[in-house]
């Protein structure tokens, strides 16, 4: 029988500039259901850890917690290892499932930690596409509004306008995607094409609009970055002018993105095949460069637009949702929810 093909593929500098950066990787993987840390072995080679959460979109790291939002609930992990430890197998990061709040589904899409009018202390502030507005967690309730878009109506569970990123400056969520300006339940399909807008959440006002399915806003050297995930595009928004300036083409479906100093890390997908997906121009950008969708990352250099590293998931999984970076992290491990691992993972504060 024939030795099973590596899932993880990578560019043949990929390893060496992960070590470099001094950075590892969260991803959330929604179609398998998995939490995934990618970082180096003490060898060099990089490997991808997972741990199976259902339903895994949005997630949002400081480095040491990490908030994901999953089907039902929102967790938080939280690392438990001493800051300078490393264990032999060469992991300095070991995030503990700490925190469990039950929302039912709404489809967490993006998280961010700060605060907004309405909330007492700083805490986690999420995309509740289901419900077409920014939340956070309540004592009491699935979750607490804070803020919608203008032209939605009411706060029910029909995703009208796939609000879906969110980009914090600070604590403030500063700016949000979403695929349309619907106003009725589940009308975002028929703005996929070109029906994709940016909203400033403080004025309320659309900064930027004709975009295709636009994901994962991220405020970063002075510019706001998103993906143009229905045009394969890594770009800029000029939040005078409106106008989406294309920096790299994304041979993927693009979710997720990240940066390190002038480098930018996009998470690509594989498209479903479904109604979601077809339609778009990506399909045709691709067919006239004769290529084909990838599942994994890419390494971005934002002042000439190169894709400079990538690495490739080969088979297994076949979506990415979100991309979380940790500095000065070199692998990081997640404990699992069930086992012997859990019940022995006892500190006191």
């Amino acid at each position: 029988m024939a030795a099973p093909s590596p899932i993880l593929l990578a560019s043949p500098g990929f390893a060496a500039w992960l070590g470099s950066a001094k950075v590892s990787f969260a991803l959330s993987a929604y179609q398998r259901g998995r939490l995934i840390l990618l970082g180096l072995r003490p060898d060099g080679t990089p490997r991808a850890h997972e741990r199976k959460v259902e339903g895994s979109l949005g997630l949002w790291t400081d480095g040491e917690e990490i908030w994901l939002g999953a089907d039902t609930m929102l967790w938080r992990f939280r690392n438990d290892m001493p800051q300078g430890s490393v264990t032999p197998a060469g992991v300095d990061r070991r995030f503990v499932p700490r925190e469990a709040r039950v929302t039912g589904a709404l489809d967490i899409h993006g998280i961010g930690v700060g605060r907004m009018d309405g909330m007492a202390t700083p805490g986690p502030i999420f995309v509740n596409t289901a419900y077409n507005c920014l939340a956070t967690i309540s004592d009491t309730a699935s979750f607490r509004p804070l803020w919608r878009p203008s032209f939605i109506s009411a706060l029910v569970a029909e995703d009208r306008c796939h609000l879906n990123g969110l980009a914090m400056e600070g604590e403030r969520p500063a700016y949000v995607t979403a695929v349309s300006r619907s106003d009725v339940a589940d009308g975002w399909r028929e703005g996929r094409r070109s029906g994709g807008l940016v909203l400033d959440v403080a004025s309320g006002e659309v900064v930027a609009r004709d975009l295709s399915m636009p994901h994962s806003p991220r405020l970063h050297g002075g510019r706001l970055w998103v993906l143009n995930s229905g045009r394969g595009e890594l770009g800029f928004v000029d939040v005078r002018d409106g106008r989406f300036t294309p920096v790299a083409f994304c041979p993927g479906y693009a979710r997720g993105l990240a940066f390190i100093g002038r480098w930018a890390v996009v998470g690509l997908s594989r498209p479903r095949g479904n109604q979601t997906f077809e339609g778009l121009a990506l399909g045709e950008l691709l067919a006239a460069q004769d290529a084909v969708p990838r599942c994994g990352l890419l390494v971005v250099d934002t002042e000439t637009g190169r894709v400079e590293h990538w690495l490739r998931f080969e088979h297994t999984v076949d979506e990415l949702y979100d991309v979380a970076a940790l500095p000065g992290v070199r692998q990081a491990e997640a404990v699992g929810f069930l086992g012997e691992e859990i019940k022995r993972a006892v500190t006191a504060e």
